[in-house]
């Protein structure tokens, strides 16, 4: 069995590091470059970000395997009994523009399931973190998930593309819709109570919610793909078919809605 506390411990550590990388590029007019095919921008940023946390994790932990946004995938991960799932920079759209919702989401995976991780917000000095054996935490202090328990007034974090009525053939849900560039950050908010739910419909990168489902898990919050099917992670197509996150009641009525 793997040091939960321990590895738990490392990965804080490295997206605090991240952090100090980041907050140096921050507001300063990074170099950006276009990834093609639709992939979105890169900057400077986060390929520095990406390297440090390569040597530092992947040295500390030799035997682990390796998924990130920013390095080349293959398939040795496959074969490793753990792997970390990295995002350098989720959000790198509003770190270029200046805003400060942007995190590094940090996780480990044993098998297909994610055993620890990390959500640090560098800008905003919030670091999210739990592992499979303890609560989900902000800034070493314990959050929790709302009790909301059904759709109406409930809150959720989510683009307007997901609630076109083609999503919801049971009918569209009233809810009260909010937006955060960042995936992982979206997953963080519902843990701490301050919304009820997030929703995404289109196929999402591993690297953007590994962290954030364990943490909005572990903060009592059920997470399932769009359909309402267990998560996956360490796949060989590293992407869910969505991801839907919500208080336990509120989760059933929207997957009924679906």
């Amino acid at each position: 069995m793997p040091d939960l506390d321990a590895d738990l411990a490392l990965l804080v550590t490295a997206a605090r590091e991240a952090g100090v990388i980041a907050m140096r590029h921050f507001k300063r007019d990074p170099q950006v470059w276009d990834k093609g095919d639709g992939a979105g921008p890169v900057t400077e940023a986060d390929l520095a970000v990406n390297t440090m946390l390569a040597d530092r994790l992947r040295t500390a932990r030799p035997d682990y395997g390796w998924l990130s946004e920013e390095s080349p995938d293959g398939t040795d991960r496959l074969s490793k009994q753990r792997c970390f799932i990295i995002d350098p920079i989720d959000g790198t759209r509003a770190f270029i523009d200046g805003q400060d919702s942007f995190a590094h989401s940090l996780a480990i995976a044993e098998g297909d399931r994610i055993i620890a991780g990390a959500v640090f917000l560098p800008a905003k000095d919030r670091m999210y973190s739990a592992h499979a054996a303890s609560d989900a935490q902000l800034n070493s202090q314990t959050i929790r998930a709302t009790a909301q328990t059904g759709v109406a007034g409930a809150s959720v974090l989510t683009s307007k593309p997901n609630m076109a009525a083609q999503h919801w053939p049971g009918g569209v849900p009233d809810l009260h819709r909010a937006f955060r560039p960042s995936l992982a950050y979206r997953l963080c908010l519902v843990a701490q109570g301050r919304f009820d739910a997030m929703l995404a419909f289109r196929r999402t990168w591993e690297w953007d919610i590994a962290a954030g489902a364990l943490i909005a898990t572990r903060a009592g919050a059920v997470v399932s793909d769009g359909a309402g099917a267990t998560l996956r992670f360490n796949a060989a197509d590293p992407r869910t078919d969505g991801v839907l996150v919500a208080a336990a009641g509120l989760h059933a009525e929207l997957i009924a809605l679906r």
